[in-house]
């Protein structure tokens, strides 16, 4: 097991050290100068070179580099040209709207798959199969901004049940800080939904087929007995892994959604750094969203090995 999670830190590093030189580098070549966006378009070349020379960005790329991650590693993600803050406070702001929203999402994605994955195994062949695979492969090809635009149309705008964007903060209280992010929630969660409901009926389909699940129905069990007692413990495995996998993208991939809702997570904070060529909170947020996904999917890979010794030893 140590040898396991050794060769997995070790990939993790080398996949942080190459994150970290990409992103530089595709922050970097984003045409404009930031100087002279703060400054207007008819600012003198002196104040431009003055900003630039107290922004710290006249000196060399690697330079620039080495100092952005070596302050990360020592916590520092550094100054916003645009806000004037440490990006670490701008960070912990927007981590209170992006954290709920993922585990919102996550919630309720798994909160329908499991069923509908479970009656569309239970029901293999038969209509209401056809019917839920139909449905899930509908909601893995549409986008979701567009279940986003469509559930703003039906409950903000016909019903108003909800508001269209904007988020009310949890000052306001938990009731209103959850009805901010439930549409929101709901347009993420319904993609993800379809994915683990195709994989939970995938993997209980599968292990409907071994030899202990045959056993239990020379028993007398019946195909939805079984199902319940025997295999739905063990088709978790696969289950889990891809929860853990989702995770990690709706930490990171709520980019769109949080800027159709107004929502002020990351992914909204992302966006007003590339307009405002705010280079440091691009790539500071970036990295840390990278960290996240490259740190989720290892710890997956880890409680992986534990349920699975083959893992552990490399076969």
């Amino acid at each position: 097991m140590i040898r396991f999670a050794a060769s997995r830190l070790l990939s993790l590093t080398l996949s942080l050290i190459m994150a970290s030189v990409v992103v530089f580098a595709v922050v970097e070549v984003i045409p404009g100068d930031p100087a002279a966006y703060m400054l207007g378009l008819n600012a003198d070349p002196d104040a431009v070179n003055a900003l630039r020379d107290e922004l710290g960005l006249n000196g060399t790329l690697w330079s620039r580099y080495f100092g952005w991650v070596s302050g990360m590693l020592a916590g520092d993600f550094g100054q916003s040209y645009t806000y004037r803050v440490p990006v670490s406070e701008l960070i912990a702001q927007r981590l209170w709207v992006s954290l709920p929203l993922t585990f919102l999402s996550l919630l309720i994605s798994t909160l329908i798959a499991f069923p509908v994955g479970l009656i569309a195994a239970a029901r293999r062949g038969k209509p209401s199969d056809y019917a839920i695979m139909g449905v899930t492969q509908l909601g893995i090809a549409v986008p979701n901004f567009w279940f986003a635009m469509l559930l703003v149309l039906v409950f903000a705008v016909n019903l108003q049940w909800f508001n269209a964007g904007g988020f009310a903060g949890w000052e306001n209280g938990l009731f209103a800080g959850l009805k901010s992010l439930f549409l929101p929630a709901i347009a993420l969660a319904l993609p993800q939904a379809s994915i683990l409901a195709r994989v939970m009926r995938s993997s209980l389909l599968e292990t409907l087929t071994q030899d202990y699940i045959r056993t239990a129905r020379a028993k007398g069990l019946t195909r939805a007995q079984a199902l319940r007692r025997h295999a739905l413990r063990n088709a978790l495995i696969p289950v889990l892994t891809i929860i853990g996998l989702q995770f990690s993208f709706l930490i990171a991939g709520a980019v769109i959604i949080e800027n159709v809702f107004y929502l002020p997570g990351l992914g909204r904070l992302i966006f007003q750094g590339i307009t405002q060529r705010d280079l440091v909170v691009v790539e500071s947020v970036v990295m840390l969203l990278v960290f996240s996904v490259i740190l989720i999917t290892f710890l997956v890979d880890l409680a992986y090995a534990a349920v699975d010794p083959r893992l552990r030893s490399g076969r």
